[in-house]
């Protein structure tokens, strides 16, 4: 069984910061592209940040330059550092991963409270 699991989110003030990891485990052969994705209430699911397995990545406009997504492919693990962080980050965090050979696959969400 292939599982995503995320974890990291939590409250936290304006201007503060939080890291989110989003753990692969199973029989997986190989991880291609990971990102994640949020959803605040009310609104659509949003992208906001990318990473190939090559290490390129890719930014929402509103998180550039504040969030850095990294992995670490030996422990099949994925990071969003996020500093600087806004109220408007408030949101639940859900990873995905493309996942060999079953597919992109989704983490359960972890929410992210930015609040005074």
């Amino acid at each position: 069984q292939v599982r995503l699991v995320e974890s990291g989110g939590g409250l936290v003030q304006p201007g503060g910061s939080l890291r989110l990891s989003c753990a692969a485990s199973g029989s997986i052969l190989s991880i291609g592209t990971m990102g994640w994705y949020r959803q605040a209430r009310g609104k659509q699911r949003e992208l906001v940040a990318t990473i190939t397995r090559g290490i390129s990545t890719n930014y929402a406009d509103s998180v550039k330059g504040r969030f850095t997504i990294s992995r670490d492919n030996a422990k099949n693990t994925m990071y969003l550092q996020m500093n600087s962080l806004k109220p408007e980050d408030t949101a639940v965090y859900y990873c995905y991963a493309d996942l060999t050979p079953y597919g992109i696959s989704w983490g359960q969400g972890t929410q992210v409270t930015v609040s005074s």
